[in-house]
């Protein structure tokens, strides 16, 4: 992890305390702050439903540079899925939309995650 980009991307950024956060071995993004860096990058997110059923979800999130997709899936433990939410497509979209955004700013290039990409890494 370089914390020189790191430092200058937060400052870009505008982000705050709120925004991020240490969690085991990944640097963290919220929602607000995944909200801020789309903000004022003007980041304009196109989203394909590739797959929605009952208890799973894949969503394409495009930019005119990049895509990525996000998932969820269902169980009622995460050795069944990886979300105990029923509103699976919402959950696919949130983790499209954080990876792509994180990746068009150059966040995942440093190690760097966004907390609704995975129900473990929710700030405790």
């Amino acid at each position: 992890m370089n914390k020189e980009k790191l430092t200058v991307l937060y400052k870009k950024y505008n982000l705050t305390k709120d925004d991020v956060f240490k969690h085991q071995h990944y640097l963290i993004i919220t929602r607000s702050g995944i909200d801020k860096i789309q903000g004022i990058e003007g980041i304009k997110i196109n989203y394909d439903v590739i797959k929605c059923e009952t208890n799973f979800a894949v969503v394409k999130a495009s930019t005119e540079t990049l895509e990525t997709f996000g998932s969820a899936l269902k169980g009622e433990t995460f050795k069944d899925g990886n979300t105990n939410s029923w509103y699976v497509m919402e959950m696919a979209e949130k983790r499209a939309m954080s990876r792509i955004v994180l990746k068009t700013c150059g966040f995942y290039e440093l190690g760097v995650f966004g907390e609704d990409e995975s129900e473990d890494f929710k700030r405790k």
